[in-house]
């Protein structure tokens, strides 16, 4: 069944602040990030593992992205299954609320080399390539993660910030792509559509999130966001920004365009997969597009933190989730990108529908024509947040 549409998705929080973040991002939490003070080194900081003796662990995740009983929501069943299991007593909070925030609340801790209090912690790809550069996440064993040697999905397997796949494990992933409403419009197939078809001239929204909005007009040039140039990122800059100044996109967003969307106030934007299946299970015609040029992949990853005491325990529960049937019951409630291969025939069992659903399960053809944005270095990172929040009029 359906999971209805919740009041604020995953995705939603990851940009709720944005404002605020991308201030943060441009301006002030960078400041400094990368001096010697800050950063750490695998022989310099060391971290022991008690999970011997100690069967405990700190899992910090977002809002809503753990499956619960509907009949009682203190009921987690995938991970209440994985400590009748294990004997891992796990503490679960949710307090990862935006991914600049919780940098701010952990990052003296992980600078000088101290505990955060959390043995895993659930970050989107740049913040964790950020962690990763600064060598504040500890390197997992590949020996006890069979099921992830197994089941990773290739397209997340060798990405640019962690090539061994050691120290990111995805926890769930999504798609930004095009979206409309074919109620109050026709199809629309491009992102030059999108930002230039007369009829949609003030009726379209663009993510507020620089990497998913970029990463699609970068694929719109022929230019690849997994390694791109600076000249070439200013050139699908500029694109952008004519259809800024002729008025044809009406705001930046959060995932506050999928109401919007819903009533028809916009007829098309840059939207995520994950708003768009809840979308479309009340109107058909909200459909979610893939563009011939790619869409952008991006995944929120398990790591484990400096100085925190269990690995090992948390290398089982990371390992847990990479079993097929583990994987589907957690998706079917999530319904993003379920990272794990074999999850979708455990998913016939669960929800045909969601099983044949391609935004949960792509096929390999829009998996092949899906991209993760470039790991940026602490330079880059400031430049190119800086000259996209110039051009929203964040």
């Amino acid at each position: 069944m359906r999971t209805p549409l919740r009041p604020l998705t995953r995705r939603g929080l990851l940009t709720g602040t944005l404002g605020s973040a991308a201030l943060l991002a441009t301006g002030g939490i960078l400041t400094g990030c990368g001096t010697k003070a800050a950063t750490q080194t695998e022989a310099g900081c060391t971290s022991d593992d008690l999970s011997a003796t100690e069967k405990t662990l700190a899992f910090s995740n977002w809002p809503q992205y753990m499956d619960v009983d509907d009949k009682d929501a203190a009921k987690r069943p995938s991970l209440d299954a994985f400590v009748a299991a294990s004997g891992i007593k796990v503490t679960y909070t949710e307090d990862i609320n935006d991914n600049n925030e919780f940098f701010g609340k952990v990052q003296n801790q992980l600078a000088g080399c101290q505990s955060t209090g959390r043995d895993i912690i659930v970050l989107t790809d740049w913040m964790a390539a950020r962690m990763i550069r600064l060598g504040w996440i500890q390197k997992l064993d590949p020996a006890k993660l069979p099921n992830v040697a197994a089941n990773l999905l290739p397209s997340l397997r060798g990405r640019s910030f962690d090539q061994e796949n050691r120290t990111a494990i995805p926890w769930q992933s999504g798609l930004a792509g095009l979206a409309y409403n074919g109620s109050v419009t026709g199809e629309i197939r491009t992102v030059d559509e999108l930002f230039t078809r007369s009829d949609l001239k003030g009726k379209v929204t663009a993510l507020s999130e620089m990497r998913d909005t970029m990463g699609l007009l970068l694929q719109s040039n022929g230019h690849d966001p997994s390694n791109f140039t600076a000249a070439q990122f200013d050139d699908a800059l500029a694109k952008l920004r004519r259809a800024v100044e002729s008025k044809h996109i009406r705001r930046f967003t959060g995932n506050d365009y999928a109401p919007d969307l819903a009533k028809g106030d916009i007829a098309a934007c840059v939207g995520w997969s994950g708003d768009v299946i809840q979308l479309a299970g009340d109107n058909p015609k909200i459909k979610f597009v893939a563009p011939d040029s790619g869409v952008m992949l991006f995944s929120d990853n398990m790591l484990v933190p400096n100085k925190a005491t269990h690995r090992g325990n948390a290398e089982a529960l990371i390992d847990y989730y990479y079993q097929p049937a583990v994987a589907a019951k957690l998706a079917a409630y999530v319904n993003y990108i379920c990272p794990v291969k074999g999850a979708q025939a455990e998913m016939e069992k669960i929800d045909p529908e969601l099983a044949a659903n391609p935004l949960i399960f792509p096929d390999d053809a829009l998996l092949a024509k899906s991209k993760v944005f470039m790991a940026l270095d602490e330079k880059q990172e400031k430049e190119y947040e800086s000259k996209f929040q110039q051009v929203i009029g964040a």
